[in-house]
């Protein structure tokens, strides 16, 4: 009887004698006589051997002719198999054997490989249970990853509409001109905060989905008009706040077309923007800029704020891994600018920062050109 501890060794082989001699050998194993090869089939199956010695004199079907079949057994998949005989070691080493040794051997050196081939088993399924353990982990993981994104997308989904209506009732309440001034400024700071919040909400829904893939870009051709228009769209969904801030825009005329989703290159371009004013003061200046670079489309947000210190920019653009205070007295989550990252990156382009500490910041992003294949019109342009 095989212990559940203890490794177990097969012997088949028609004179019993072979198997008590492993048995006084090697006390601490389990060694299980089998006569043939239909025995060895049947108690293959039931307990699975880390060792079997397939002796080629064994009478009845070859066992070279069953050894291709218990090697493709999924619980056999440990097992070691050593062909011990004079005749037939080819036979058995084509069909899968692990080792070959004569039966002629001393017994000392057939107990030694015996040994090695129980070392190499145990090793094995130490090694199957450490990937089991961990493909339990996986999957433990990925469930739990597959309820976040879920839960995410179901508060962030579900957040969307009472924000926007509240930002919209907030809108008709500051423009009401019997609300006194002093209100007014209370309204503008509800209303701008809201604001925010619902670009928190949407870019945690847009990062998640560009990371699951779920995010697929609808493409046109850019020309410089359409990125006149874009930033001008960016800067009405920043809000307010940019009114105390001084502006600049400077599209170079005439540029090649861009490959881009406008709407996620709008939402970016509002990222930036937005990014850009919560890190200068009032009176602040940002420059939008738009210009042909040898690569493609260059597109730039400098600000004259209070920079990025050295240490943050490494992990500037890595969702909830930048957690510094603006000059307004907010927590900068790097939601945003996780977004403006996985968004261009999607597009095939690049997106990067410069700053120094006390001297602003400049945020760069490259798109592609368009290529013909992009838009049949482009195409019937160049024709």
């Amino acid at each position: 009887m095989a212990s559940a501890d203890s490794p177990t060794v097969f012997v088949v082989a028609a004179d019993p004698a072979r198997a008590a001699t492993l048995v006084h050998a090697l006390p601490q194993v389990t060694v299980i006589p089998v006569t043939d090869a239909e025995t060895l089939l049947r108690e293959a199956h039931v307990t699975p051997p880390d060792v079997v010695l397939l002796y080629t004199d064994t009478p009845g079907v070859p066992l070279w002719q069953v050894l291709p079949m218990l090697r493709q057994r999924a619980e056999l998949a440990g097992t070691r198999w050593l062909a011990v005989g004079t005749q037939g070691l080819g036979e058995m080493l084509s069909a899968g054997a692990d080792a070959l040794i004569s039966d002629t051997t001393p017994t000392a050196a057939l107990v030694l490989q015996v040994r090695t081939m129980l070392g190499r088993a145990t090793q094995h399924h130490d090694l199957q249970g450490r990937v089991a353990t961990l493909q339990r982990r996986m999957d433990t993981w990925e469930h739990e990853e597959r309820v976040r994104d879920q839960l995410v997308h179901m508060l962030v989904h579900d957040l969307k509409n009472p924000i926007a209506a509240v930002m919209g009732l907030l809108e008709i309440v500051y423009d009401d001109h019997r609300v006194p001034e002093d209100n007014r400024e209370l309204i503008k700071v509800a209303r701008d905060e809201t604001q925010h919040l619902l670009h928190l909400a949407v870019n945690m829904l847009d990062v998640r989905k560009i990371q699951a893939g779920k995010m697929h870009l609808k493409r046109e051709l850019v020309f410089s008009p359409m990125f006149e228009e874009i930033l001008e769209q960016a800067r009405g969904d920043v809000g307010s706040g940019l009114r105390d801030r001084h502006v600049r825009v400077d599209v170079e005329q005439d540029l090649s077309p861009a490959s881009a989703d406008p709407e996620i290159l709008r939402r970016v371009m509002a990222n930036l923007v937005s990014n850009a004013m919560k890190h200068t003061t009032t009176g602040g200046v940002i420059t939008l800029l738009v210009r042909a670079v040898p690569t493609g489309v260059q597109v730039a947000v400098r600000d004259d704020g209070e920079g990025i210190p050295a240490e943050d920019i490494p992990n500037l653009f890595a969702a909830f891994e930048q957690s510094r205070l603006t000059l307004h007295g907010r927590f900068d989550t790097g939601m945003g600018l996780a977004f403006c990252k996985l968004a261009i990156e999607e597009h095939g382009g690049t997106i990067w920062v410069e700053s120094e500490r006390g001297k602003g910041a400049a945020f760069y992003f490259n798109l592609p050109l368009a290529v013909d294949g992009d838009d049949d019109d482009f195409i019937e342009i160049l024709n």
